[in-house]
């Protein structure tokens, strides 16, 4: 199947499993509701799709969701089975909008199903012919940061909204002189009047630019592009010129087709967020795994996915935390002639608390660890709050327990005390 694409699905239905698997199988290739004279067994042969195993798991009591129709004699069993499915490249050409169309198109709405999620999924190696991958990714984004050794440490600029450009600066210069390595605006802030792109970026680089006259070492900003194309061409012809090397886009807002057409102009770090994930995630029997959607973004070309963290303020458990950001960290093809893994973000309510199991899960410190009030909400202040998030990854890293560590550093006792 390595010329295929193929897709892992996990379904539920109370039609028999290979009734409800066909009707899927017809829907996203050549079939419809009723048989087409068009559709030919040469035609089919070529481009249906391709039922390649079906494993039923067990029966639920009740559907995981509304709307699922029951066969006739009514009372059949809900069942939920793993099925992959597969699809001739010629369907779909080596266009990934079209790829997303035909494995998380119309299928969720099919009347057999009361429950559907994408599991993962796998392009053929003609893809990495098409799509050019990340162009910075781990190595390059260490090399742009001058961070070694250690995961790059980062902060959101709080408000998200509201801050001028000159406030906005003035935090940046705050933060860089605290020691911070990465800053990227918040996802909700674009081209608003208040902040206009231009003149935010700016004032920013201003200050970035200045403190790397100081220090020999050039703080990452990812400013926040995402917007109509036009506007996105535009100001990333901006951000390259004034001599920025981090540009940031929320994946779900902008799409496949706007990442695209940004990696191919594109000469800085493209730092991914994923902003809407709970639309995709957050149902166990509905939508897709983090698995199958980051390999999308990591063909076109993201070089930084965001994975949330560990104890985070959102829903989501630890151990998919864990399995997203291993998944960023992991080739997607044996031969690539070029790295394919990204670095993940851990964000959301991240403080040094959670640094030594971050560390002990994952076992890389390849990562971008992202805190907004476990920095700069320490007592100690910003700069002793940065300190804290680097002293517990350095114990991590030693073997050393972080309350160990903390005995003879002051910063990471205060965080500790004050975030655990």
């Amino acid at each position: 199947m390595s010329d295929r694409i193929v897709a892992h699905y996990l379904v539920e239905t109370a039609y028999p499993l290979e009734v409800a698997v066909a009707a899927l199988a017809g829907e996203q290739s050549s079939g419809t509701f009723r048989a087409t004279p068009g559709e030919t067994p040469e035609l089919l042969r070529q481009y249906g799709a391709r039922v390649e195993s079906l494993r039923e798991i067990g029966e639920v009591a009740i559907p995981s969701l509304p709307g699922a129709r029951s066969p006739s004699p009514p009372g059949m069993p809900i069942r939920q089975a793993e099925v992959q499915i597969s699809w001739a490249v010629g369907n779909t050409g080596i266009s990934l909008p079209t790829v997303w169309s035909t494995v998380l198109g119309n299928l969720f709405e099919l009347h057999h199903f009361s429950g559907l999620k994408l599991i993962d999924i796998h392009f053929p190696e003609v893809f990495t012919q098409a799509y050019p991958g990340p162009a910075f990714a781990v190595e390059g984004t260490r090399t742009l940061t001058g961070v070694f050794g250690r995961p790059v440490i980062g902060t959101i600029v709080k408000p998200s909204v509201g801050l001028t450009p000159v406030a906005t600066a003035e935090l940046v210069d705050t933060l860089i002189e605290a020691g911070l390595d990465f800053i990227k605006d918040d996802e909700l802030m674009g081209d608003p009047p208040h902040s206009p792109f231009a003149e935010r970026f700016e004032a920013v680089m201003q200050v970035v630019d200045r403190h790397a006259d100081r220090s020999g070492r050039k703080a990452m900003y990812a400013v926040n592009i995402s917007g109509e194309i036009d506007a996105m061409r535009r100001q990333l012809d901006i951000v390259e010129k004034r001599g920025g090397t981090c540009a940031m886009l929320v994946l779900n807002s902008v799409g496949l087709a706007g990442v695209a057409e940004v990696r191919r102009l594109s000469g800085v770090a493209l730092h991914g967020h994923r902003a809407g994930w709970g639309l995709y995630g957050r149902s166990p029997m509905l939508g897709m795994s983090y698995v199958a959607y980051q390999k999308f973004w990591r063909l076109i070309g993201v070089d930084h996915l965001h994975v949330n963290g560990l104890s985070n303020k959102f829903c989501e458990e630890d151990d998919s935390v864990i399995a997203s950001a291993r998944a960023c960290l992991t080739p997607m093809f044996e031969d690539a002639a070029r790295p394919d893994t990204v670095m993940p973000v851990f964000s959301s309510a991240q403080t040094a608390v959670q640094a030594a199991e971050t560390y002990r899960r994952l076992g890389s410190n390849d990562l971008i660890y992202c805190c907004g009030g476990g920095i700069i909400t320490h007592p100690g202040g910003i700069a002793a709050g940065v300190a804290s998030v680097r002293e517990a990854w350095d114990a991590a890293a030693a073997g050393i327990s972080a309350k160990q560590y903390a005995l003879d550093h002051p910063a990471l006792a205060q965080a500790l005390e004050t975030f655990g």
